[in-house]
């Protein structure tokens, strides 16, 4: 099974859109193996971002996403990580299909609610960077023979 990690960013939880995202998540057979809100510090956004912390935008991503407490959940499924990406849709909200999470709720390009991994190998090592193992729980809900094949539970 493939673990993924989904940040609710500061305008979900200022718009009051955690539950309605979650809800989403669930709703499509993901397990939530971790889930905790905390405020982002600068070296964990540095870390984080890596990839964009020398780009001109980036102090406003960084000063954003420490405006307010983020929702954090590691997420597991098969096919968990293109499975979210279809859910949250493009990240510029203005040509995110309908039906996305992005798509129907988010606004601003800057603003645009969630975080979700981009690769199974970024999942895994995302998962890592703001859960400890502690945190992780692994079980196996009833219904999932009724929704996966036996190929797609291993």
């Amino acid at each position: 099974m493939e673990q993924t990690l989904i940040i609710l960013k500061p305008d979900a939880l200022q718009r009051d859109l955690i539950g309605e995202i979650i809800s989403r998540l669930e709703r499509k057979g993901l397990n939530i193996i971790g889930v905790k809100m905390m405020r982002l510090d600068t070296a964990l956004l540095g870390d984080h971002y890596a990839h964009i912390v020398d780009k001109p935008f980036y102090k406003d991503v960084e000063s954003f996403m420490q405006s307010a407490p983020v929702v954090i959940l590691a997420l597991e499924g098969y096919e968990a990580v293109d499975t979210v990406r279809m859910l949250v849709g493009a990240t510029n909200p203005r040509q995110a299909d309908a039906g996305t999470i992005r798509g129907d709720l988010a606004i601003g390009n800057g603003r645009n609610l969630i975080h979700a991994s981009d690769s199974v190998e970024n999942g895994k090592k995302e998962v890592g960077r703001f859960f400890n193992a502690d945190e992780l729980f692994q079980y196996e809900k009833d219904h999932f023979g009724q929704i996966y094949s036996p190929s797609e539970r291993s």
